[in-house]
């Protein structure tokens, strides 16, 4: 009986310990919009990875991908309070908390994946860019991608006066509404889940997004052409809470902001790994007719929205708009 009763103690003070030792892992929700098989959930799971290594498990990263937590701007908001700690966030959709984040949806702007990344990760631009968050209660740490963005619609687009009278689906986005206005379009904000419903039901014709989304979310089921384009860009800004960022101990800032970056890197390495992927089997379901632009058509589309950006020079900040060009400029040399 003494022995039951000592082992029965142990396994008690056993349970104790164990549960106590969970308790010390403090939990990291981390929020993304794209579903598990995308580039974007592999960084998130990267990052998972770097953290609880690095922490010795004080950290416990719960990943929620697919807007689980609800959708972009909902996280946003919940992650002023601390209710999500992290997220990468496309910078179209933090334009309202930071006006200098629409510089990277201005059409045309980056000439190569190389020049993006280069301007995105400057200390002058993208360093920037990323401190501005702070003010409305975000700790920015690098920026992520969904990537270039092609044109998808039921119709052949060739040059720009074929988007006049045209309705495009567009991200809740004045710069991105602009874009198609300057072409003669309807500009109609449709929440990203419900973009394939708004081009069967035809409420819209056309839409652009980065490959990996057309191919996820399954576009290409109900649009006839997909003009490749690479005509803007999605980043997405990879944010903390604030709120609890600041409350965590210096050397685990450190930490976490390290790991952001690299699987940051990861990231990017696996979105370009995956184009030439997706695209073919966008090519090979054989609903949508895929179209190489010549780089006379792209030069014409560049003309035509080029007003967007002196239209939205004062509100990303003329200074940064003239910094930007000039890395561009200086990198493509």
């Amino acid at each position: 009986m003494n022995k039951r009763k000592i082992t029965i103690g142990c396994l008690t003070a056993l349970a104790l310990s164990m549960t106590s030792t969970v308790a010390l892992a403090e939990v990291i929700k981390f929020h993304h919009d794209l579903p598990d098989t995308s580039a974007q959930h592999k960084g998130a799971v990267k990052f998972k990875e770097l953290v609880e290594a690095a922490s010795n498990g004080a950290y416990e990263v719960e990943i929620y991908a697919n807007n689980a937590l609800g959708d972009d701007v909902e996280v946003a908001q919940q992650m002023q309070f601390g209710a999500v700690q992290a997220a990468p966030i496309p910078t179209a959709k933090l334009a309202n908390f930071s006006p200098s984040l629409q510089l990277i949806d201005l059409p045309f702007l980056f000439p190569s994946v190389e020049a993006t990344y280069a301007l995105l990760d400057s200390e002058e631009v993208g360093g920037t860019m990323l401190k501005s968050l702070e003010a409305s209660g975000f700790v920015g740490a690098k920026f992520w991608e969904s990537g270039f963005k092609q044109l998808t619609c039921n119709h052949l687009i060739s040059k720009p006066e074929d988007y006049v009278g045209r309705n495009v689906r567009v991200m809740e986005s004045p710069l991105l509404i602009a874009q198609f206005e300057a072409l003669g379009a309807t500009a109609i904000p449709v929440a990203f889940s419900e973009t394939y419903t708004a081009l069967q039901q035809g409420v819209v014709e056309c839409q652009e997004n980065p490959i990996v989304s057309i191919n996820s979310m399954k576009f290409y089921e109900v649009q006839d052409y997909m003009m490749l384009s690479n005509h803007g860009y999605i980043g997405t800004a990879f944010i903390f809470s604030k709120v609890w960022f600041d409350a965590q101990a210096p050397e685990m800032q450190d930490m976490l902001m390290t790991a952001a970056q690299e699987a940051g890197d990861y990231q990017r390495d696996v979105s370009a790994e995956d184009n030439g992927r997706l695209l073919q089997e966008i090519r090979d379901a054989g609903t949508t007719e895929v179209v190489e632009m010549t780089a006379e058509q792209l030069s014409l589309f560049a003309e035509a929205m080029q007003p967007v950006h002196e239209k939205f020079a004062d509100r990303i900040g003329s200074d940064l708009l003239e910094a930007a060009y000039a890395e561009i400029e200086a990198f493509s040399k």
